[in-house]
């Protein structure tokens, strides 16, 4: 496994994080998942309390409690549940977010969290106000650094010019390069850590059928998947081929995967190993699809 810098933070992340919200299985077969993603050398696990209104949180916590020191141990917050239980409204503000964060620890079962993420953000909101409940909790301890999870330019941008924020989390790969026309430079030049999410597209790019996709036709997505194939080899896979696309990124500080069963962790957590991809893959990948032009998401 490999390890980098995340931003300007002391947190030393493994290029391969593990996605908390889709271990659905018993305890037993988590906690098998979870120990050898550690031998694997997996430190960083990302959960929300969104996720199974909260129960990742809890289920993340009693996974890992023996081995809290071993790890990085990363939430988000924003998402209020309503008291009747019927989903959920946003609420980026500080009361709520000095609130929000002892239900994590408590159920994450730590007197800390490594990293506390803005689940969301819009211009809109009271962002100055967010920043300080995020320093706040920072000088209380409860927070090692934090970030936010979005991929909006302009909510990013304000981020970068107004707070310390070590990271920003954002969806990113061959079919979703929105990340590339403002964001990823402007992150890198900040010394702001990118965390990495759907590197295979819902699976798009590691052999699911073909289907639209954000602005792509059935058919842009089949071609896509078919170039990944051309250029992996037969001691790897095409999800570690679409991963290793995303991390040859120098932005990139992990791409946080997914992982449900022992044979997708030993897959994924291999695309770490793998030399860079090479500039003749790379041009192949990028020109297999139109350009993009995004502008719903500024």
């Amino acid at each position: 496994m490999q390890y980098s810098k995340l931003g300007r933070s002391s947190l030393e992340v493994s290029k391969i994080g593990f996605g908390c919200m889709s271990l659905t299985g018993d305890s037993g077969e988590n906690q098998l998942i979870i120990d050898r993603a550690l031998d694997l050398g997996i430190n960083y696990f990302d959960t929300a309390d969104l996720y199974e209104h909260g129960e990742n949180e809890t289920k993340i916590g009693a996974l890992l409690k023996s081995k809290r020191d071993q790890v990085i141990l990363a939430t988000k917050v924003g998402n209020q549940h309503r008291a009747d239980g019927n989903g959920w409204d946003w609420n980026p503000g500080k009361k709520y977010i000095l609130s929000a964060v002892e239900g994590s620890l408590k159920r994450l079962q730590t007197d800390y969290i490594d990293l506390y993420q803005l689940h969301g953000g819009t211009i809109e909101d009271p962002i100055d106000e967010t920043i300080e409940a995020f320093e706040i909790l920072k000088q209380q301890g409860k927070i090692r650094y934090y970030g936010i999870s979005s991929i909006r330019p302009n909510v990013i941008r304000e981020y970068v010019q107004r707070s310390k924020m070590v990271s920003v989390m954002m969806q990113y790969s061959l079919l979703d390069r929105r990340p590339e026309e403002e964001c990823l430079q402007l992150l890198h030049e900040h010394n702001i850590g990118v965390l990495g999410r759907g590197s295979i597209a819902q699976g798009l790019l590691a052999g699911k059928p073909a289907a639209p996709y954000l602005n792509y036709t059935e058919a842009e997505v089949a071609k896509a998947a078919e170039v990944i194939c051309s250029i992996t080899s037969e001691s790897s896979s095409s999800s570690q081929t679409a991963i290793r696309f995303v991390l040859q990124n120098q932005a990139l500080g992990s791409a946080v995967m997914g992982i449900r069963t022992l044979v997708q962790l030993e897959d994924i957590a291999a695309a770490a190993d793998f030399p860079p991809l090479s500039n003749w893959e790379i041009e192949l990948l990028t020109k297999a699809l139109p350009t993009p032009y995004y502008t719903a998401h500024r």
